[in-house]
């Protein structure tokens, strides 16, 4: 099925890609396509937080947590899953349209909204070219630039690569599946 508009708009043809960040999956699967790398769980972010001298007292006296964890929405969490840096714009919105048809109308201003809304929070990019694997952009992954402790006990976050993903070597690169080197 054609998307109207989907190849006029700003993102046609570029390539949105998820920016070094710690994530992982939680929760039952719900409708997604059959594709590599999306599982149709939820996906909740861990970010460090970042406190200046007079706020790290202040965390310290109120044992404030050190990190932030954002859940997201199911269309947003489907969004993070297949912005991989190696599906263009148009696929992301026709897989979007498949499976959340009419809740995702406009499909095109949704799944740009939903990008947008990431890039706000330095949390994606939109690239021009394919993805190289610059960076890691798969589940568990600790960014360099952050300190996270390990998941407490208990907690039933799935930080697993599935088929397809990059995976992370203890030195923090990501590794791609041999079949998908470029």
């Amino acid at each position: 099925m054609d998307i109207v508009d989907v190849s006029k708009h700003a993102y046609a043809g570029t390539y949105p890609c998820r920016v070094p960040v710690w994530w992982g999956r939680y929760g039952e699967a719900g409708a997604h396509p059959d594709l590599d790398g999306v599982s149709g769980r939820r996906i909740v972010l861990r970010i460090e937080k970042r406190f200046n001298r007079f706020e790290r007292i202040l965390a310290r006296l109120f044992r404030a947590p050190r990190e932030v964890r954002r859940p997201l929405d199911p269309k947003n969490s489907m969004l993070w899953e297949l912005a991989n840096g190696r599906r263009t714009f148009e696929e992301i919105c026709y897989q979007m349209n498949e499976v959340f048809q009419e809740e995702m109308a406009p499909v095109v201003d949704r799944t740009a909204s939903g990008i947008d809304a990431l890039k706000r929070r330095n949390l994606m990019t939109v690239l021009s070219t394919e993805f190289t694997s610059k960076w890691s952009i798969g589940p568990g992954a600790v960014p360099e630039h952050q300190t996270l402790a390990a998941l407490a006990e208990g907690m039933k976050i799935d930080a697993e690569p599935l088929d397809g993903e990059p995976t992370v070597k203890e030195t923090g690169e990501a590794t791609l599946p041999a079949d998908q080197h470029n």
